[in-house]
């Protein structure tokens, strides 16, 4: 497997230019599970000098037109000596004479220069030092700035990613750009995944690869996780989820409100999504949600009555909120008991002019609506197709269909004779 990971000058965006590998070639080149022991029988890493890199990028210049000259590259590698490294096969490598034929280059950032990143500010052709994070500071992130390893060369690419796992570097995350399919493959493929970096569009444009010790801010209605302590926010996805919601509104609105079955599951469940609140693992609160043509409708809140001192209803209703405005709504719209209106209020909403007074299921209510800003981050037409089909209120992380896109185009229904 033959890869280049060029950018139009030395990385200004990674324009990964690959053969489209075999499946086999996938799985063996991950990153994450790859045989480091095995590969670095077969290749050596080391920080080449300045001839040793000028000759290197020559060698890629051919291959990469428009490459950056070499005295950009040995302006970063003064703020940061680890930034390249050269790859060379270990049965022709002499210490006296190192020569290199392949090369990774990387961009060390420290906070601000991640966060220019994100915010597509940051000029890789020409990286200013004041982003870059020195050889003994450990960075915000690293960008992957640009890969030469042609043939036999490739699996040294996860070698010095290897590297990279000193005290400084450990826990910082990787970053990339793909400018092409291929390429955007063979970053899958090596582990990294699109769409996962909270920000603006160039921040969602960016490949990432985790490495556990820095990671994304989770949204307030994706917050929940299994074994950690207190309150926790998650949408319903499974039968399970579900149940959970039946039993927590059985106990407020049936058990305490004297609310009939039929009129507290009035047939929106399956078509409305639901928030659960936990509260210490334990479910402790709901909240519906459904979704019309220009606004959305906040319903059905529920905490048990343990619970409603706690921080937990309002954290609901801003995790509603927010994932009302993240799928693109800025009209909020409710139903409040008359009793209830105060709470709602202390979140934007009004009783607006012509509001309308109703009566079901015993209480009175009264129309009340919020209105908000555009949020940055709102899903329409010109998000990513990735992140469009990925699972309700996990729009921030790659799913399971993010994941597949690395394995070939088969299509087994269609191309594929069906067995007799």
């Amino acid at each position: 497997m033959t890869y280049h990971v060029p950018t139009d000058r030395l990385v200004l965006s990674s324009a990964l230019q690959v053969a489209r590998p075999t499946p086999a070639a996938r799985a063996r080149h991950s990153l994450l599970s790859l045989d480091l022991g095995r590969i670095a029988r077969h290749v050596v890493v080391y920080t080449p000098g300045p001839d040793d890199l000028a000759r290197l990028i020559a060698a890629a210049a051919e291959r990469l037109p428009g490459i950056a000259p070499a005295s950009v590259v040995h302006r970063v590698m003064s703020t940061n000596p680890d930034s390249v490294q050269a790859i060379a096969p270990r049965n022709r490598f002499d210490a006296a004479a190192p020569r290199g034929e392949g090369f990774v280059a990387c961009l060390m950032l420290n906070s601000k220069g991640l966060r220019a990143l994100k915010a597509g500010s940051l000029d890789a052709a020409d990286p200013q030092a004041h982003f870059l994070a020195g050889q003994f500071e450990r960075p915000a992130g690293i960008y992957v700035w640009a890969v030469f390893a042609p043939g036999r060369l490739a699996g040294g690419v996860a070698t010095v990613f290897d590297r990279l796992t000193s005290p400084h570097y450990a826990g910082a995350d990787f970053y990339a750009r793909a400018a092409t399919a291929e390429g955007a493959a063979l970053l899958a493929a090596l582990g990294f995944v699109q769409g996962g970096v909270r920000g603006g569009e160039a921040a969602r444009s960016l490949h990432h690869l985790p490495r556990g010790a820095q990671t994304e801010k989770a949204p307030p209605y994706d917050t929940y996780r299994p074994g950690r302590g207190g309150i926790g926010i998650a949408v319903a996805r499974n039968f399970d989820d579900v149940a959970r919601v039946v039993a927590l509104r059985a106990a407020v609105y049936m058990a305490e409100q004297a609310c009939p079955f039929d009129e507290e599951f009035d047939g929106n469940d399956v078509s409305g999504t639901h928030l659960i609140g936990y509260v210490d693992g334990e479910p402790a609160g709901c909240l519906r949600l459904r979704f019309f043509a220009g606004f959305a409708k906040i319903e059905r809140l529920a905490v048990r009555a343990e619970h409603r001192h706690s921080r937990l209803a309002f954290t609901l209703v801003k995790a509603g909120i927010e994932l009302a405005r993240v799928k693109g709504y800025r009209l909020i719209y409710g139903h409040a008991q008359r009793r209830l209106v105060n709470f709602w209020s202390r979140f934007g909403a009004r009783v607006y002019d012509g509001a309308r007074e109703l009566v079901f299921s015993d209480f009175d209510y009264v129309e009340m609506l919020l209105e908000t800003e555009p949020h940055p981050e709102a899903i329409g037409l010109d998000a990513d197709p990735y992140v469009i089909i990925r699972p309700e209120g996990r729009w921030h992380m790659p799913g399971i269909l993010d994941r597949s896109r690395a394995r070939p185009v088969t299509r087994p229904s269609v191309d594929q004779p069906r067995a007799s």
